[in-house]
């Protein structure tokens, strides 16, 4: 066991606090592979990202369905379905990795050429590697001809899918396609599954593999700060405020093809990189595929970046979309930061109802810090700085084991869990596996149910700050035959 155990990551913990608590979780009558387990599989770093692209009604949907292992992602062929998702976690082979879903959205007035480009560039920002679904029935169209331009100038490593391939008949299909230049094509049906085990082995090589944690280490060159917001809410006159100048083009058209814009930008005497995600705009006839694009663009953009401020139109209600891009960054793990625009436009009436709102619509969030701010003005531009490094702060912070247990045996005394079916189950032990975001795994002797899971987290931020981040926190059960002997 132990020989075994040596060749395992051990997450945030030291040689020294690793084997004693093993040898406390040994005591506990825990599986000790379990225990290694859980610690590996919440200590990694950021998670690689395959992005599925292609054009419309070749099957991406279904394959991302096939791959995430549930029917989640809409598979309908009308037009303009919006979806609160983008992204979601799959794990084949013993690996966890993120899937960008860009299907789902069909032509506009651009032209169905435009509209696949832009889903295509936008998700291949975020991507390791990119999955390129062809329908083979079909064969390789003037549409398939320009998103492989856009893969190759992308320079991301691609794994070719010639879908609809339910047979050894649509073979010969499949082969036509290594007309494309991207080597092989692999023949897969996402409807039924034929062939897509081969796809995602094809799939694990050119992913890279999660980095390891690192604590306390900042990643090279300047912090990436994702802007990101509902449209029309003042993300591009942000971003022009911070800079001093315009850089960013305020009336940019949605839907439309361009080269994305990371902007190195000195705030408080430190330079930071703000990933772009302006230039995101609804027109009246096109609300449901500009709203999807928005989000499709902001999931690419919390990707890559540390730290979300999200803005929101402290003038107008908080919406569903802005709950929605709110829960976007917090599933993505990244540090917040919550910017009220428009500040200075608001009257007594309107500041009394916005905070009756954010304590209704986003309780859930209340550990993020806040600042009320106005773009046009540059009301309070100073303090984006401040509530941004305390996020970071909160996102890097790393609770030694010791401590923690101390703090969990303190906290089941004084607040145990309630009896149910005349069991209590009890927390015994649990570590901080990795940060950025902070994950814990808690060990328990049985079920911990949600609302005692969410005390726990509440108590974590009191004890031990974390301001600005999310947690996440895993709960493994001790197998009862652990302590029967």
């Amino acid at each position: 066991m132990n020989e075994q155990s040596d060749q395992h990551d051990h997450g945030a913990l030291g040689d020294a606090e690793y084997t004693e608590f093993m040898e406390l979780a040994a005591e506990e009558g825990f599986d000790l592979e379990d225990v290694e387990g859980a610690i590996e599989a919440a200590g990694h770093g950021p998670l690689p990202v395959l992005a599925v692209v292609g054009r419309p009604n070749v099957g991406k949907s279904t394959l991302v369905n096939r791959i995430i292992g549930r029917r989640e992602a809409v598979v309908e062929d009308k037009p303009g379905v919006t979806r609160d998702r983008v992204t979601y976690e799959a794990e084949w082979s013993g690996r966890r990795f993120k899937v960008v879903d860009t299907g789902g959205w069909e032509q506009d007035v651009l032209g169905i050429d435009a509209s696949v480009a832009a889903q295509a560039e936008y998700a291949i920002e975020a991507a390791d590697a990119v999955v390129f679904v062809v329908d083979a029935t079909v064969g390789a169209t003037d549409t398939d001809e320009a998103v492989v331009k856009l893969l190759r100038r992308a320079g991301k490593p691609v794994v070719l899918a010639a879908n609809k391939v339910d047979g050894p008949s649509g073979e010969a299909d499949a082969a036509m396609l290594w007309s494309l230049g991207l080597g092989e094509p692999f023949p897969v049906s996402a409807l039924h599954g034929r062939g897509t085990g081969d796809l995602l082995d094809e799939v694990l090589k050119a992913l890279p593999e999660a980095p390891a944690q690192t604590f306390g280490a900042a990643p090279g060159g300047p912090r990436r700060i994702a802007l990101i917001g509902r449209p029309n809410v003042g993300k591009s006159s942000l971003l022009n405020k911070v800079a001093g100048e315009e850089r960013v083009v305020v009336n940019e058209l949605a839907g439309t093809t361009r080269d994305p814009v990371d902007e190195l930008i000195e705030l408080g005497g430190v330079t930071w990189k703000f990933v772009d995600t302006a230039g995101i705009r609804r027109r009246v006839h096109l609300q449901e595929g500009a709203d999807y694009y928005a989000s499709l663009r902001t999931a690419a953009a919390v990707e890559k970046a540390e730290v979300a401020v999200v803005l929101i139109d402290a003038s107008e209600s908080i919406s569903v979309q802005d709950q929605r891009i709110i829960t976007m960054a917090v599933e993505a793990g990244r540090a917040m930061v919550i910017a009220y625009n428009k500040w200075d436009t608001l009257d007594e009436e309107r500041r009394y109802y916005l905070e009756r709102e954010i304590e209704t619509e986003l309780g859930q969030i209340s550990w993020a810090p806040r600042v009320n701010v106005s773009a046009r003005t540059g009301r309070h531009m100073e303090k984006l700085v401040p509530a941004i490094e305390t996020a970071l702060a909160g996102w890097e912070t790393r609770v030694p084991t010791g401590r923690l247990n101390a703090f969990l045996g303190e906290l089941v005394s004084a607040h145990p869990h309630p009896i149910r079916g005349g069991k209590q189950p009890r927390i015994l032990f649990g570590t901080q596996a990795g940060s950025k975001p902070p994950r814990f795994v808690l060990f328990a002797s049985g079920f911990l149910e949600h609302g005692y899971r969410r005390f726990v987290e509440r108590r974590l931020r009191e004890e031990f700050g974390f301001e600005g981040t999310p947690i996440h926190i895993s709960v493994r059960v001790r197998e009862k035959r652990g302590r029967k002997k």
